[in-house]
């Protein structure tokens, strides 16, 4: 059996949020309530649960040339991968914290990389490196 991570995060919102997931990236509803429910986040569980008194603001950090929100999560994708998610988001107009790019050019941590929200202000963030052994 693989290793799997388990992620559960606040929402505002929780039929807008997993609307957001399964529509923009693909993920699959799992167990649901009206109070929570589980995605199968990439071959991942999150797990969403209504709290909005815990939906906050996120702060930021300056990482190369980028504001980058302090919490999030998301997937390191194949690069190809990566880019059908990026055509994907940019047709269905998301905003993006940190529009699609590559950052550290030419050294060894060398990524392609993009933030967005979810509706309930969770904070993504999808990346892929040209090796695998670029990652740590």
């Amino acid at each position: 059996m693989l290793n799997r991570f388990h992620l559960a995060i606040p929402v505002n919102d929780l039929n807008k949020t997993v609307k957001f997931y399964v529509n923009n990236l693909g993920c699959s509803l799992g167990r649901y309530c009206d109070k929570w429910c589980d995605l199968n986040f990439f071959g991942h569980q999150v797990t969403l649960h209504l709290k909005p008194d815990e939906v906050k603001e996120i702060s930021k950090n300056q990482v190369e040339n980028c504001q980058v929100p302090v919490r999030h999560f998301g997937i390191i994708l194949d690069m190809n991968n990566w880019h059908n998610l990026k055509n994907k988001l940019i047709n269905k107009q998301i905003d993006f914290i940190v529009k699609p790019q590559t950052r550290f050019k030419g050294t060894v941590g060398e990524q392609a990389i993009m933030f967005f929200y979810d509706p309930s202000f969770n904070a993504l963030e999808f990346k892929a490196f040209d090796k695998d052994e670029m990652i740590f």
